[in-house]
């Protein structure tokens, strides 16, 4: 039986998801703060520069994609390997999972160089718009080695049961970038071009803070280079459980580009309130997500150790927190739809007229959408992956896209009711998966 030290396989399970879930959410928390700060920041340069940024969200929310499944595979590897006792296996993990994220850099900073302005260009045909877009994508795209260096040092981080260092690299980063932005965006005149130099300088300020956290690790996760060498089998399973995690959470983005251009035929100006959606939709997604991070690692370490009770108890408290936290996010957006776009986003009457109850519609898609996510996490980390991805098709292609074509074309002022449908019947689906692998992989598994 192998000696357990770490709280992943030690802690009682409410007890152990808060203290691994709180870290990241606080950072994930200043994370969503600085991109409203942000986008107030744009909107106030003009209009047309939010509009820019609405039509930039697609990329960035691919960029994100790729480091968020990247980072699925060397979470779930990793606490694996820990919960095994396998170290040696957890180095490799390590290393591996680092040479994956600058494969993830040289794609983005090639996207930045090659297809950033052809890109803005089929977006929109004003200029203006597509030349700020244009600025703000290359930035963010060229030098996002900072973001390739600061998500795996997170993930060492909570893998080694140091949740907070997960707060501190994302937290000081976004941190300095509030403080750049007006600096950068105003003071300086860099407008749309200041808030992603902001951006990046937070993001590897974050990684070379991560770079001295994951030093003083010593022992804890095993870093010596000695015998390293490339493993074929290891880079495969990194590509088995990163590539469904990379295009479920591609199929974000893929849904942003789709649902611009279908309410485009509505208004651009419901262009410009789905914007405004995506940037408050974070500060509910951002925690549900710190409770999905969280349980891949405790559900993988637990999986590895052989823990059936642990696994159950993570998996029931995590669908309780993140529903708790829906809840009380849709509720907010309901009551304060009107205040927020008039004045964080400076919302004309038209603006207001269609955006607060489109506002309130797409909160009401919360609830179910966050047990989609604490779903997909024990898809995830039970060695499920294809259903996570099979989740994330529905809700981000095969359902909300055809009804929102629907929508805009029969009665447009309901076009936003196409997220609840898309996370609605998501949810229906996805528990029904849910029980078969809870029979085949949970129940079966033996106590230690």
């Amino acid at each position: 039986m192998v000696q357990r030290e770490n709280i992943l396989g030690t802690m009682p399970v409410g007890r152990l998801v808060l203290r691994m879930s709180w870290p990241v959410m606080v950072s994930m928390l200043i994370q969503a703060v600085y991109n409203l700060v942000d986008s107030i920041f744009v909107a106030r340069i003009s209009d047309r520069a939010f509009l820019a940024l609405s039509y930039a969200y697609p990329i960035q929310t691919l960029m994100v994609a790729f480091c968020v499944g990247t980072g699925a595979a060397f979470s779930a590897i990793l606490s694996r390997c820990l919960g095994e006792g396998d170290r040696a296996g957890a180095r490799d993990a390590v290393y591996h999972g680092l040479a994956f994220y600058a494969g993830c850099w040289a794609l983005f900073c090639a996207f930045g160089v090659f297809g950033a302005e052809a890109y803005l260009s089929a977006c929109t045909g004003d200029p203006e718009v597509a030349a700020m877009g244009t600025a703000y994508l290359r930035i963010c795209c060229c030098l996002s080695f900072g973001v390739c260096t600061q998500f795996p040092l997170e993930r060492v981080m909570q893998a080694a049961g140091r949740p907070a260092g997960f707060m501190i690299i994302q937290g000081s980063g976004a941190v300095l970038n509030l403080i750049l932005d007006p600096i950068l965006i105003f003071n300086l005149g860099m407008g749309v071009a200041g808030a992603a130099a902001a951006t990046v300088i937070g993001q590897m300020t974050g990684g070379v803070i991560g770079c001295f956290l994951v030093r003083g690790l010593g022992g804890r996760i095993p870093l010596c280079r000695r015998g390293l060498r490339f493993r074929r089998e290891l880079a495969a399973e990194y590509v088995r459980i990163a590539a469904p995690a990379v295009l479920m959470q591609s199929l974000a983005g893929v849904t942003s580009l789709g649902l611009n251009a279908i309410l485009k035929l509505w208004s651009e100006t419901a262009v410009w309130i789905l914007g405004v959606y995506f940037k408050l939709q974070t500060f509910v997604f951002m925690p549900v997500f710190s409770v999905n991070n969280a349980l891949v690692t405790i559900i993988s370490y637990n999986f590895g150790a052989g823990e059936r009770r642990r696994v159950s108890a993570s998996v029931r408290f995590g669908l309780e927190l993140a529903l708790g936290t829906a809840l009380a996010g849709a509720a907010a957006l309901f009551l304060w739809s009107g205040p927020l776009l008039k004045l964080c986003f400076q919302a004309g009457e038209e603006a207001m007229a269609m955006g607060v109850p489109a506002l309130r519609m797409a909160a009401l898609a919360f609830l179910p959408a966050a047990a989609t996510v604490v779903l997909s996490a024990a898809f995830q980390s039970l060695g499920c992956s294809r259903f996570s991805l099979g989740a994330a098709v529905l809700r981000y292609a095969l359902l909300p896209l055809p009804a929102a074509w629907v929508l805009v074309n029969a009665c447009p002022q309901w076009s936003f009711l196409c997220l609840l449908v898309g996370e609605g019947l998501t949810l229906l689906a996805a528990a029904g998966l849910f029980l078969k692998v809870s029979r085949e992989k949970i129940d079966r598994m033996g106590e230690r």
